[in-house]
């Protein structure tokens, strides 16, 4: 089992980062909470990792901090929740957040996540009620903001949003209008995020 990946952070992709360990390099699918903390570009990174195991695939998923782990793997233990959809889950809010949503019974705000509708919602609210009080979290710097990088970063965005769980369609409406001048994708798809959030 890998748990933990130290080493140079190499490419960012959103979900997907590249990270340099002497020598080796790690793709890594990871939360949108994560990236947006990320260092720059060749800058040394610790993630805390999971490794999910499939017929058909072996995916590592890497975590800035323990608690989103927690949640990852405690978000994994519920009927229908997939990877990719745990990773919706911790990019469109923080832990502390989702632990609200489930004392809460705020399925409403759960159903504003991609792929999540009321009664996917409601079986979460259901199955982590016992178990979110056991995330605890350990305090990371972050490291500095990224400066928008040349190329397409609207195109970066809409693709990240797909890798998110949304449509295609969905992901064109959502960056749809928004100004996006000089900023990265991982800008864009925070502010995609905030607009439904609010919404």
């Amino acid at each position: 089992m890998i748990g933990r990946i130290r080493g140079v952070l190499i490419e960012k992709q959103p979900p997907r980062v590249l990270v340099d360990c002497h020598g080796v390099g790690y793709e890594i699918d990871a939360p949108m909470s994560t990236i947006w903390a990320l260092p720059e570009l060749h800058q040394e990174v610790i993630l805390h990792t999971q490794l999910v195991v499939r017929e058909d695939a072996q995916n590592l998923y890497g975590f800035l901090t323990l608690a989103e782990r927690a949640l990852f793997q405690g978000l994994l233990k519920v009927s229908g929740i997939g990877a990719r959809m745990a990773l919706a889950v911790l990019s469109g809010m923080q832990v502390d957040e989702f632990v609200a949503c489930v004392q809460r019974n705020d399925a409403t705000r759960l159903t504003t996540l991609p792929g999540i509708g009321k009664k996917t919602a409601e079986r979460l609210i259901v199955e982590m009620r016992d178990r979110v009080t056991d995330f605890s979290d350990v305090p990371v710097a972050a490291g500095p903001a990224r400066a928008p990088t040349p190329g397409d970063a609207l195109a970066d965005a809409m693709s990240g949003l797909i890798a998110l769980g949304y449509k295609p369609q969905e992901a064109s409406k959502l960056v749809h209008g928004l100004d996006t001048d000089g900023k990265s994708s991982e800008a864009i798809i925070r502010e995609v995020l905030r607009g439904l959030a609010r919404s």
